[in-house]
């Protein structure tokens, strides 16, 4: 068994779990380009303390080469937790993460996210230079 073996995808129109990334259309070899991930695009995911997002994490795996490159890792944290009660809490962190980054040459991004309930999901956008 490896861990592989337990990473799920599907079309994120359909399933509520797919990571989604969104990339600029044209990217330059060496300059800043914006990146964000969510979950649950098409379909809300439900996010309450008995199932949500817990981490969205964002590789970057270069052509041609073997491995990749951590770029990004979030965590949410806060489920409408409180003492009042489940969902009762006054904040409630979204699964949606934008961040910056440059790459040299062309490659895949990978993102993985990981429902407390449904395990590891897994989602990929190739990355073409202009």
């Amino acid at each position: 068994m490896t861990f592989g073996e337990h990473i799920q995808s599907a079309d994120w129109k359909k399933e509520k779990h797919i990571p989604v990334i969104e990339l600029p259309e044209v990217i330059e070899a060496g300059k800043p380009f914006l990146v964000t991930v969510s979950v649950g695009k098409e379909i809300p995911h439900p996010n309450t303390v008995e199932h949500h997002i817990k981490w969205i994490d964002v590789y970057f795996k270069p052509e041609g080469e073997k491995f990749l490159h951590q770029v990004a890792h979030f965590d949410f944290a806060a489920h409408a937790e409180s003492v009042k009660g489940a969902n009762e809490g006054a904040v409630l962190a979204n699964p949606l993460a934008t961040f910056s980054m440059t790459v040299k040459e062309p490659g895949t991004l990978v993102a993985l996210e990981l429902c407390n309930i449904h395990g590891v999901w897994e989602s990929t956008a190739e990355i073409a230079l202009a």
